[in-house]
Order: C-alpha cells, then structure tokens, then sequence
C-alpha cells in the first residue's frame, strides 16, 4: 500500500516542473519576445529527440520481435492522428495575427499522452522496488525541465498568455498523476497498451514538431535569429541524448 503513496508523490512533484517556464514571466515582453523562437527551436528538438530515442526505443523494447510492426504503424497513425485533428477538429491559422496558433492545443495534447505515459512508467517503477522508482523519477525530471520549458515557449509562441500557458501545462502535467494511479491499479491489465500508447505519443510529437514548429522556424529572416534557434534545436537533440545516456529510458 505504501507504493501508492510512493507512485501519487512523485508524480506530482515531476508534474510541478510544468511551472518552470514561470522563469520566464520576470522577463520583460520584448526580451520574451526574442527568445521564444529559439524556445520553440529547443522545443522541436527535444520533440524529435524524445521521440527517437526515448518513445521509440522504449516501445521497440517492450514489444516481442514479431510485434515491431505494430510500434512502427502506430506511430504512423499517432502521426495521421495529429494530422486529422488539426485539420478537422481546429481550422488552422497560418498567419502570425492568428490569436492562438492550433499547435498550441495540439502540443497540450501530446504532452498530456506524454506525461501520462510517464506516470505508468514510475507506477511500473515503484511497484517492483522503491530504489527503481526513485531513480526513474529522477530521470523523467531530468528530462521534464527543458522539455516543460520548451512546451510553455510553444503555448506562449502559440499565442496564449503566459499565465494561462503556465495554468493549462500544469492541467496537463497532473496527467502523470492519472497514469500513475491508472497504473497502479490495472497494470498488469495493459498488455500491449503500452506499446501503443508510446508509439502513438512519439507518431504526435514528430507531426508537431516536422509540420508546426519546424515551418515556425523557417519564417525567420533574420540570419542570427535562424541560427540562433537550429543552435538550440541542436540542443534540444542533444539534451534527449544526454539524458538517454545517462539516465536511460
């Protein structure tokens, strides 16, 4: 019973980095202005980089060696999946004066499946040791730092206010929360549900990335701000990579 209490904690403490992209609000509106784009440059890389070698992996691991096409097409279909909802649920705005870009839902959406992902890992974690499940919560904050800070970029860049962003990735961040208490009680229930829901997460975070932020990038003209902001996609990659080697998962 004690793994509950365990499994509820962490994933609240990881879902309170969600609040990091607070750092920000300090700043004043112009200089915000001036790095949201290498924010969103960052965002797109820890997007692709996550996806690649954390999701992927991960989902390729936990599947049997006849089962890789099922990671492969759902990730496929994470991507079509994306792509329907931008183009059928949300009229999508291609002008800057639109006043909220739809990947900013969209990116909510694929951080909430990401963090609930989350939760069901450290559930999974805790419920065979608490050492196991201290060092994955470790890890998966690691990793939410700059990721959380690139998603509040994304919102922000997207056009919502910054406090809103903060309160709508906070909403989604509790998600772990939900995961975490789904998994403790049904994971063993899951089977192959984790190799979807993985694989569908990674399909969402490369359509968001390769058709919304990269598109964002290349409306720069100015030569020091576009490298500016492939230096910090450079980064975002990077950091995934550190993690991973590092920290696993």
């Amino acid at each position: 019973m004690l793994e509950i209490f365990w499994i509820l904690l962490a994933t609240f403490v990881v879902s309170l980095i969600s609040f990091i992209g607070a750092v920000t609000l300090v700043l004043s509106e112009n200089l915000l202005k001036k790095i949201l784009l290498a924010l969103v440059g960052f965002a797109a890389g820890a997007l692709i980089g996550g996806s690649f070698l954390h999701l992927l992996p991960e989902s390729i691991e936990r599947s049997a060696a006849g089962d890789l096409n099922l990671v492969f097409y759902t990730t496929i279909i994470g991507f079509i999946l994306f792509f329907a909802l931008e183009k059928l649920l949300w009229r999508h705005c291609h002008e800057r004066s639109c006043p909220i870009h739809v990947f900013a839902y969209l990116n909510l959406v694929g951080d909430g499946v990401h963090n609930f992902i989350d939760g069901l890992i450290m559930a999974a974690a805790y419920l065979t040791s608490f050492p196991l499940g201290l060092t994955t919560t470790m890890a998966i904050a690691a990793h939410e730092v700059p990721q959380e800070l690139g998603d509040f970029g994304v919102l922000v860049y997207g056009g919502l206010k910054p406090r809103r962003a903060l309160a709508l990735n906070f909403v989604t961040a509790l998600s772990a929360v939900a995961g975490g208490v789904l998994g403790y009680y049904f994971l063993h229930l899951l089977g192959n549900m984790m190799i979807f829901l993985l694989s569908l997460a990674a399909g969402g975070f490369l359509y968001i990335a390769a058709s919304d932020l990269i598109p964002e990038l290349h409306k720069e003209k100015s030569t020091l701000r576009t490298g500016v902001s492939f230096i910090t996609f450079l980064m975002g990659i990077i950091l995934m990579l550190v993690m991973k080697t590092f920290f696993g998962g």
